[in-house]
């Protein structure tokens, strides 16, 4: 648990911003995000037949563009 104790005749905003700083430094807001949502676990065959796919569709896409049907 991270405690941030605030100093003495430190400004509000001086004090949200340091409070930010070592939310940010130790992870616990990554974390959270993280754990926010349920990511599926995909295989690396899935994972490599996506980035084809992608790549396909990508070459495809600037094929159009260049022949001005886009």
């Amino acid at each position: 648990m991270i405690e941030v104790k605030r100093k003495e005749g430190e400004s509000p905003n001086a004090f949200l911003y340091r409070f930010t700083k070592k939310i940010q430094q130790s992870g616990v807001l990554k974390e959270a995000k993280k754990k926010r949502t349920y990511s599926r676990v995909v295989n690396k065959r899935g994972r490599k037949d996506s980035a084809l796919y992608r790549l396909d569709k990508h070459t495809e896409m600037e094929r159009a563009r260049k022949l001005g049907k886009m």
